[in-house]
């Protein structure tokens, strides 16, 4: 069987490292930003007219019912869904003051809800959610709407209902259909119930439907999860996200309960993916970028053959580069030349909206030098590809003096065959794809000047 990357490489690249949703990552923002700041941001982009980028917009519904030990994500457990209703609400508060001072009826072409469990929310909630946005933006056609689904939390009727609400992509979290690892983990979902979901969804006209899987996890096995890929070979989602699964405990205190003796070694985790990109490769998907896969006529391939993929912090898109109001807690949006992070607790966000504050609590606005950099990074994830020229153009700058130190690095993948340097250009290989992680963070100078990386997840 031939593998689409050596093994070699991935275990010389088992290393952490930023995911570059953003760049500077969210790790560098600063509590000295804040309202004020953001504030004068969205009055900005409202007074720059036609000259503003598209807007999308990010919703974080935290509350899940039960706990998942691998979860590294900001949520609150429990059962009792009054809690979504007086979340709501304040999201209403929320975005009606961010829309005092962006202004009314905005187009916007990207909509997602993540969480924690958008469904945990009831088909009603969903709908006053959709109204409430509608009420101050525009939905263009032809946008991508999206929602994280649990599949224990929705029925085939409630796909028809998110359906009609104008929600077009679907995302499953999977993770695993072995239930020795489902049990380890604390998620019990047979996968006969993803496959009726997915069935549905297409037969109710959903564009594209994603399936979330991780390796890694407790009791995973090479010979096991082989087994996975192959159901998720039948299932056929039309893209696939392949995650690693990053046990950090100290940092995440739901993973204090995994077993760390029943985590696999390296070994097999490596294993893991190499069968997965063996699987994935024959199965006819193409590699996207760091994760992603996609079907050749999904909208995500199609993208990356024409080179217009983008990626923000929802990973990568089909649509053009976005500025992105975030609503909820903890969630991250980006306006302009900044970025700004919500308040990360039910009670500091409901206190900051209360006393008729927006929950900003950190963030940070670029400098010249980080917006030069973000533009090389996302080139570099998005396109697998960089003119020197056009980037020294737009920022006023001599690409080969100005990144000489970075260039010279770059030889050592050059020799690895994972990017071709020419005198005026970067391009990345096919393997150099599935390490694209590591080929930006040559440009990282903030990564360059901090040695410190275990708080990031392994870049493969």
């Amino acid at each position: 069987m031939k593998h689409v990357i050596d093994d070699g490489l991935l275990r010389r690249f088992d290393v952490p490292g930023p995911r570059y949703t953003s760049y500077p990552t969210a790790d560098r923002f600063v509590e000295a930003f804040g309202e004020a700041d953001y504030a004068l941001a969205l009055q900005q982009r409202r007074s720059g007219g036609s000259l503003a980028l598209p807007l999308s917009i990010y919703v974080h519904i935290p509350f899940c019912e039960s706990l998942c030990y691998y979860c590294a994500c900001n949520k609150v457990i429990t059962k009792h869904h009054s809690k979504s209703a007086e979340y709501l609400r304040y999201l209403t508060r929320e975005l009606e003051m961010q829309a005092q001072h962006l202004g009314q009826g905005h187009a916007v072409s990207q909509m997602h809800l993540g969480g924690g469990t958008p469904t945990f929310m009831n088909d009603e909630e969903l709908a006053d959610l959709m109204a409430m946005v509608q009420r101050h933006f525009t939905l263009v056609p032809g946008g991508e709407y999206s929602i994280e689904v649990d599949p224990r939390t929705v029925t085939p009727q409630r796909l028809e209902h998110l359906h009609r609400l104008g929600f077009n992509r679907l995302s499953f979290g999977v993770q695993d259909f072995d239930p020795t690892v489902q049990k380890a983990v604390h998620r019990i979902q047979p996968a006969e119930q993803v496959f009726e979901l997915v069935a549905a969804a297409r037969r109710i006209g959903f564009e594209s439907v994603n399936v979330d899987l991780i390796y890694g996890l407790p009791q995973q096995t090479p010979e096991s999860f082989r087994h996975t890929l192959e159901r998720v070979r039948e299932l056929r989602p039309d893209r696939i996200a392949l995650y690693a699964y990053a046990h950090l405990p100290a940092r995440f205190k739901p993973q204090r309960r995994i077993v760390t003796a029943e985590l696999p070694p390296a070994a097999d985790k490596l294993a893991m993916l190499s069968i997965s990109l063996d699987v994935f490769n024959q199965a006819g998907y193409v590699y996207v970028g760091m994760d992603h896969f996609a079907l050749p006529d999904d909208a995500l391939a199609v993208a990356k053959r024409q080179g217009r993929l983008h990626r923000n912090f929802q990973g990568y898109s089909t649509q053009p580069d976005c500025d992105l109001i975030a609503l909820g807690v903890s969630a991250i949006g980006r306006i302009g030349a900044t970025y700004s992070q919500n308040a990360k607790t039910l009670e500091e966000y409901y206190d900051s909206l209360n006393q008729g504050r927006l929950p900003i609590v950190r963030g940070l606005a670029l400098n010249r030098d980080d917006l030069l950099r973000r533009a090389v990074i996302m080139a570099l994830m998005c396109q697998g590809r960089l003119d020197f020229e056009s980037v020294g153009l737009a920022h006023l700058i001599d690409f080969r003096s100005y990144f000489a130190r970075e260039l010279e690095r770059l030889h050592e993948f050059e020799a690895m065959g994972l990017l071709r340097l020419s005198p005026g250009s970067i391009e990345i290989s096919d393997s150099g794809w599935y390490l694209v992680r590591a080929i930006a963070m040559v440009f990282d100078k903030y990564l360059q000047l901090d040695r410190d990386r275990a708080r990031f997840s392994k870049i493969i």
